[in-house]
């Protein structure tokens, strides 16, 4: 479906693709969403670390970090908008139940700040590289451990 400012038949913009990217693969885990706007050579870099070189390798990484932390959700709090580049300043957050960097779920929220950076060709996601605040993140894990 088109948003008013895209045309059916059109790619969608950087930015849908980026809310997309967020609001369907990150917070509902939708992996047909995944494999529909990610470039088949998607290469990542995630906020815990994690690097893959395809979509499936991706998506793993999303498995593990939704099982890691219940009520995963990725809010966009900036976001600018190039011809085939997005910036975007992220809040990640979730309860902690799973193993994460070495700690046992605690069942306490935390949340981390983060910076995301992708490339778009071929009208899908080709590239994402994600810096996050792992200091920050670490030092609620071992608070609440």
């Amino acid at each position: 479906m088109a948003s008013g400012s895209e045309r059916a038949d059109a790619a969608p913009t950087p930015r849908r693709l980026v809310e997309r990217f967020y609001s369907e693969i990150w917070n509902r885990g939708d992996e047909a969403a995944a494999r529909e706007i990610l470039h088949p050579a998607f290469r990542f870099r995630g906020s815990l670390g994690t690097e893959a070189a395809d979509v499936e390798g991706f998506l793993a990484y999303v498995r593990s970090v939704r099982s890691a932390l219940a009520d995963y959700a990725c809010t966009i709090e900036d976001l600018i908008e190039g011809e085939n580049r997005v910036a975007a300043r992220m809040r990640f957050a979730g309860t902690h139940r799973g193993m994460l960097f070495g700690v046992d779920g605690t069942g306490r929220q935390v949340a981390w700040a983060g910076a995301a950076f992708f490339t778009i060709a071929d009208g899908r996601i080709a590239e994402l590289w994600v810096l996050g605040d792992l200091d920050a993140l670490k030092r609620q894990l071992q608070e609440h451990a």
